[in-house]
């Protein structure tokens, strides 16, 4: 039976049994994975799970063994091309130290197909969008936060369907990861942008994403929503000898309940109680 949710769903981005392995390696052991419209999906899972693997996939920079990946419904090779061409990519950010924000970016228009007359448009856009706006300076003399930012700017050059963002709160301060968090939500919210994004900050995701895809060894082992995390709470569970027994006492002695606490179950809790294992 198909749910609710799902019947609602608009589906922008599927994985369906995909396999990868680099030699002997079997690094995805059949991922299936639905990202919606409109999603901010935070991808969950320990280094070396597979999370780069699966971007890897979806850009196309690596064939998948088995298995397909259909971006807007579509699994055919010219398609998928063309459509690959709506994603827009953080993974590490790479820059040329020596220029300045606007001229490294330009490289990017340029691949991007972004007419010459249009190209510093488009450029002091997304520079506004991140904060970089007028800022001269050589790249190399950046923050973290500054770089990483530059990163997300690259990646929405051209106003990007979906994005990709890997880890890109790493290395940030509270503050710099606050940023990011309200950038990823406006882009989602402001440019209409479905954004992918991994971290190994759970508590930060938490808050940023509205669905979680949590990998462990090669498998996507679930998809959660945010109503989901607030309806897994654990209960409360009192072990004793002598149920009846307990039972009777509790009734006879009329003992009342002076105060109730109720703790929320985190995303780091769940994520933990799903795949076992002590925190990393």
């Amino acid at each position: 039976m198909v749910g609710k949710e799902e019947m609602m769903s608009d589906p922008v981005l599927k994985l369906e049994d995909v396999t990868k392995a680099y030699g002997n390696h079997e690094v995805l052991k059949g991922v299936n994975m639905q990202v919606n419209r409109g999603d901010i999906y935070g991808l969950i899972g320990r280094n070396g799970a597979g999370k780069t693997t699966i971007f890897k996939m979806i850009l196309g920079l690596s064939e998948v063994n088995s298995g397909t990946v259909s971006i807007n419904g579509s699994v055919n090779r010219k398609e998928l091309y063309k459509n690959r061409e709506k994603i827009g990519f953080l993974v590490g950010t790479r820059f040329y130290g020596y220029l300045n924000a606007e001229k490294n970016l330009r490289y990017t228009a340029m691949a991007k197909g972004i007419p010459g007359r249009e190209q510093k448009e488009e450029i002091e856009r997304v520079l506004e969008i991140v904060g970089l706006k007028g800022e001269k300076k050589a790249v190399r003399k950046f923050s973290l936060g500054m770089q990483q930012r530059l990163g997300i700017a690259n990646a929405i050059i051209g106003n990007p369907e979906i994005l990709i963002l890997d880890e890109p709160t790493n290395g940030l301060d509270p503050q710099g990861i606050a940023d990011i968090r309200h950038l990823i939500q406006r882009l989602r919210d402001e440019y209409d942008m479905t954004v992918i994004v991994s971290s190994h900050i759970l508590g930060e995701l938490e808050h940023t994403a509205d669905r979680f895809g949590i990998v462990n060894e090669g498998i996507v082992v679930k998809e959660i929503t945010q109503q989901d995390l607030q309806e897994n709470q654990p209960a409360v569970e009192i072990a004793v000898d002598d149920v009846a027994r307990a039972k009777e006492v509790l009734e006879q002695n009329g003992i009342r309940i002076m105060r109730e606490v109720v703790e929320k179950s985190s995303l780091e809790d769940y994520y933990f109680r799903l795949i076992g294992g002590g925190r990393e």
